[in-house]
């Protein structure tokens, strides 16, 4: 299926008006940008304000900044902006057709149609396989006590939890191999050689891909049939477009594909930055371990969904830490028509980027907003609040379809984790976080566990 051409980008004399810099011919700014995303963009915000121009990954484009053009570009009322043609260059060829690389109403019509796997029984059903997963890797983790790679140690967490509450718990052998492609995919998705070469990331990619394809396709009639089970692909096998009709199987294929590895990275991500945290301030680590101790649940009583409403302050934390490091820190877009931000007139076809990393550290929403403090997110302060000045899940009609799955994770994983380890830094060590294109910890991070 061939893609839609997007818009024409328009002839760079068409963006001269907008104050900024290019950098290098041909590869622009995009070293520094790799190097250093938040410092290079804070630094842009400074020089040339809320709306500039820049050239990376071949392209020039405008960066929007704050909370206004997060509401323009992802509210979106006016249908301006196409994420099938922002993402396509970085997603397309491993993940064709997944929800961000469908606009308008294509985009709604799935995506209501993938919306039953996030109802409450599925959920409920993801919920006791997650429970269980997360119980039983936190048991080994306490049975050896010392060092651990957090990074690591969670990605194996979140591909065994996503492969059991998004395939089913019986998978069997295969998951390993299905693991493997989608490490490979998601690598290569924002690998910087963008064509399948010998011995590249994206060859190993493409490789993975197939792999993923023919498991799907041969695994379809089966979920259909009397097989399926309450895992998210049964479910999908058995949703329904509005006028009855089955997803077709090349839509199955491609929106199990593109869920897997939009809850894989971003999760590992941000339970790995949710700990860190915690690691680092062991005075909230405490209050929290107090509120998951106040529920009175035995160790091996199972996690309900009553439980987790009673986990606020966890909650809170979970939002500071994706305040902190979001998953997603950059968001691209394409103009499909002409608008105009802050009296600049921008021609349809412009690449658009909008960047929650800048936003969340904008020291006039977030005062000190490098300091880690989950009360930003009680009622009253979020009330004060821009809604467009916190946006680790996107926004408007794009916004994550699997929120509820992220928190339902990471509180079920804090009741966990809280209830049985006690987690430290070395004094003096700083975790390096490579914040692009999705946050993590160069080093892994380093931490210490004990039983509690």
């Amino acid at each position: 299926m061939s893609m839609q051409a997007g818009p024409t980008p328009p002839k760079r004399n068409q963006l001269k008006h907008i104050p900024g810099d290019e950098g290098w011919p041909i590869i622009g700014k995009t070293l520094q940008v790799l190097a250093d995303p938040k410092g290079h963009i804070e630094a842009n915000g400074r020089k040339y304000g809320p709306v500039y121009r820049t050239h990376v990954f071949g392209e020039t484009s405008v960066v929007l900044l704050g909370p206004e053009a997060n509401e323009l570009v992802m509210f979106d009322q006016q249908r301006q902006f196409s994420s099938e043609h922002g993402w396509n260059p970085v997603l397309g060829r491993l993940f064709p057709r997944g929800l961000m690389l469908l606009d308008f109403d294509e985009h709604r019509l799935h995506r209501k149609a993938l919306s039953i796997a996030f109802k409450s029984g599925p959920m409920k059903s993801y919920l006791s396989n997650l429970d269980r997963g997360i119980s039983a890797r936190v048991a080994q983790w306490k049975a050896n006590p010392g060092e651990i790679q957090l990074y690591p140690a969670m990605k194996q967490l979140t591909l065994d939890l996503a492969a059991t509450s998004f395939l089913g718990a019986d998978i069997g052998p295969e998951v390993d191999e299905i693991n493997r492609a989608f490490v490979d995919m998601v690598a290569a998705a924002v690998a910087p050689i963008r064509r399948p070469l010998p011995g590249t990331q994206m060859a190993a990619g493409v490789r993975g891909r197939k792999r993923i394809i023919a498991y799907f396709r041969e695994q379809i009639p089966l979920r259909r049939g009397n097989h399926g089970g309450d895992d998210l692909f049964s479910h999908l096998c058995r949703a329904t477009h509005e006028d009855g009709a089955l997803l077709s199987d090349q839509d199955i294929i491609d929106h199990m594909s593109f869920l897997m590895m939009a809850a894989h990275d971003t999760l590992t991500s941000s339970l790995t930055s949710f700990i860190g945290e915690l690691a680092a301030h062991p005075d909230w680590q405490q209050k929290l371990r107090e509120e998951v101790f106040a529920l009175g649940l035995s160790a091996d009583a199972p996690t309900s969904f009553a439980d987790l409403d009673k986990l606020p302050l966890s909650e809170m934390a979970f939002k500071e830490a994706l305040r902190l490091k979001p998953p997603v820190p950059s968001m691209p877009r394409r103009a499909v028509r002409d608008f105009t931000f802050r009296n600049y007139h921008i021609p349809a076809g412009t690449s658009v980027g909008v960047n929650p990393l800048y936003t969340h550290h904008m020291k006039d929403i977030w005062p000190e907003p490098d300091r880690f403090d989950p009360l930003r997110f009680t009622e009253e302060a979020q009330r004060n609040r821009h809604r467009f000045a916190w946006v680790p899940f996107g926004g408007g009609a794009h916004m994550c379809l699997g929120l509820h799955f992220a928190y339902m994770q990471a509180k079920c994983f804090a009741r966990h984790f809280l209830q049985n380890i006690e987690v430290s830094l070395e004094p003096g060590y700083k975790p390096d976080w490579q914040m692009w294109p999705i946050p993590k910890p160069r080093d892994g991070l380093k931490v210490r566990v004990k039983a509690v």
